[in-house]
């Protein structure tokens, strides 16, 4: 069974300009290939080791194929427990306080823009992806972490989240893009691309949520190359625009984004 995708999905929108500085993004993916380590899969046996990352992407889409069928078989929407039955309301966290993990150290929430704000997007909604401080409180004494932390005006910001990835959903709840925002869209920090990429390799969730915090791991697990590209892009493009006051600069919103289709993730695709 397949997910029926009903829209054609939208190129990437509202790119931010072209950026291939082939100078910094070898410098970024010098420091990413040795540190990224093989994703561990969810849902198998997490007392086990990881198996080998293609294995692991087939559970992922078997696990996806899972949530959307049974959603299907029960009539249900994918975000119907999160908005408690109701209409979501533009700007408003779903859950209201946040889908927290303190055991694990990550959190999200899903909320909605205006049309007047994303004009064109295809897109309902969208998951915020964070990591809590205990994840990453370490990572910072790290050289390249501290090169990193000087694109901030002030580094030593005091911020209890660092934003990881955000994914666009459409009106039925299917994934459809994954996207990077600048800091003052969340009002914290991030990490770089390699500290990003690490932490997303080894997510696990467990919010109380089940069959969001599925999708989430799944599309993570499934999307891994294309996220570390575009963690790449970001790190390149701020580094490009390295000025005072980057990080707070509202003409800088999306920092990198890519249309997605989960059929073609899917098992035999």
């Amino acid at each position: 069974m397949r997910l029926k995708m009903q829209s054609k999905m939208c190129q990437q929108v509202r790119s931010q300009e072209q950026v291939r500085s082939e100078e910094v993004r070898a410098q970024v993916c010098s420091e990413m290939r040795p540190k990224v380590r093989t994703q561990e899969l969810t849902g198998v046996d997490r007392n086990r080791r990881s198996p080998p990352t293609r294995i692991a992407t087939q559970v992922a889409g078997l696990r996806l194929l899972e949530i959307y069928s049974g959603l299907a078989r029960r009539g249900e929407h994918l975000l119907g427990h999160v908005l408690g039955g109701k209409l979501p309301r533009q700007w408003q966290h779903y859950p209201e306080v946040d889908a927290i993990d303190s055991e694990r150290g990550y959190q999200w929430f899903y909320h909605s823009h205006s049309p007047q704000d994303r004009p064109g997007a295809a897109e309902h909604g969208h998951i915020h992806l964070f990591a809590r401080r205990k994840l990453w409180s370490r990572r910072l004494r790290s050289a390249h972490e501290i090169e990193f932390a000087s694109l901030a005006d002030d580094p030593t910001q005091q911020v209890s989240t660092r934003h990881l990835i955000s994914i666009g959903l459409d009106a039925k709840g299917i994934p459809i893009s994954l996207f990077t925002v600048n800091s003052w869209v969340t009002g914290d920090l991030m990490l770089s691309a390699t500290n990003t990429a690490l932490l997303l390799d080894q997510m696990t969730l467990d919010t109380g949520n089940e069959e969001v915090d599925t999708v989430i791991e799944c599309v993570v697990r499934l999307y891994k190359d294309e996220i570390r590209d575009l963690l790449l892009n970001r790190d390149v493009l701020l580094y490009r625009k390295r000025a005072p006051g980057i990080l707070d600069d509202e003409r800088l919103e999306m920092l990198s984004e890519i249309a997605i289709n989960v059929d073609r993730k899917m098992p035999g695709e």
